[in-house]
């Protein structure tokens, strides 16, 4: 007889799934990018991941790569299977379900009120053993997703390159390039994984900013372009007045922000910042151009306690941080 996978296999095998679905973003979008991996005696048998413009799904994928010996095995997927209907596709509880697996394990309820539970209903229905693990790991590749479908706006990383004294630029205005190649080449690959970038009015003014990517086989994942102005937007750009209206951004999951101080302070102001990259280059510039505008701070109380820690690493001459804002 079969051992059955324990808790520990289970947070394995759905960190994969998450790993897998971050192969699809950004370009499953408008769905969320989910990533599947079908176990059999603790191996591989088959993976999947959801596919440009959002079909096939992640399960599809998976299921047509496994045949036959998804029978039996264990499915574990970073998102409840859909359960609607659809006319690109049939609902992945569904295959799942004809693919008689002996179990699903699922990394994240899916708060579409078009599935919300009706996926994992669906399987358990037809008796097959379903078990919901929240793991963070497959929330946090699925946050764009998430807050859009139940907050209505994007997850925001806010992307900042300085100087040791906090400085975006030079006061002239000069700020090509504070960091180094390194550093810049990251940042690129962030832009990868955003559907939008946007910057505020007078950068785009000053810098006719290119905001692409500019990395050798990435340049078709380029991001929409957004302007913070009251104004209208240029063409090839789409303008954003207020950034807490609803519907802001449409379906857009993942927005980067990259400047300047007038915008970054829009974003922290609203509380509309989830993600903090900084970029630290080992100068000092002295008067200069602050990489924050004013946030509306009387006391310090406000803020504290309000960051985490996540990553530190060296790129070349340069520090990245990143910080999560803690909720």
């Amino acid at each position: 007889m079969t051992a059955l996978p324990s808790p520990t296999d289970d947070h394995r095998w759905l960190a994969m799934a998450a790993a897998l679905s971050a192969r699809g973003r950004p370009l499953s979008a408008p769905n969320p990018a989910v990533g599947c991996v079908i176990v059999r005696e603790n191996r591989v048998v088959a993976r999947g991941w959801t596919q440009p413009g959002g079909r096939p799904h992640a399960e599809a994928m998976a299921l047509a790569s496994a045949g036959p010996a998804a029978c039996g095995a264990t499915i574990y997927v970073s998102l409840e299977p859909c359960a609607h209907a659809s006319t690109r596709g049939p609902a992945c509880a569904d295959l799942v379900a004809a693919a008689a697996p002996a179990r699903v394990v699922v990394g994240c309820y899916d708060p579409d009120p078009r599935t919300a539970g009706a996926g994992i209903a669906r399987l358990r229905a037809a008796g097959i053993a379903v078990d919901l693990v929240p793991h963070a790991t497959c929330a946090q590749a699925l946050a764009g997703f998430l807050l859009r479908t139940q907050e209505g706006r994007p997850h925001v990383t806010l992307k900042l390159a300085l100087s040791l004294d906090g400085m975006i630029a030079l006061a002239n205005g000069q700020s090509q390039w504070i960091t180094g190649p390194q550093a810049r080449a990251h940042c690129h690959a962030e832009r990868a994984r955003a559907d939008a970038i946007l910057v505020g009015g007078g950068t785009l003014r000053a810098d006719a900013p290119r905001l692409d990517v500019r990395l050798p086989g990435l340049e078709a994942r380029s991001p929409a372009r957004w302007v913070l102005t009251r104004g209208a937007a240029p063409e090839g750009w789409q303008a954003v007045a207020d950034i807490t209206a609803p519907g802001a951004f449409g379906q857009t999951q993942w927005l980067f922000v990259e400047g300047g101080a007038g915008a970054a302070a829009t974003f922290l102001r609203a509380d509309r910042v989830d993600r903090l990259l900084l970029y630290r280059a080992p100068i000092l510039l002295g008067p200069g151009l602050a990489a924050v505008g004013d946030l509306g701070l009387e006391t310090l109380a406000p803020a504290h306690g309000r960051w985490a820690l996540v990553e530190e690493r060296q790129l070349g001459s340069d520090t990245l941080s990143v910080y999560d804002r803690h909720r």
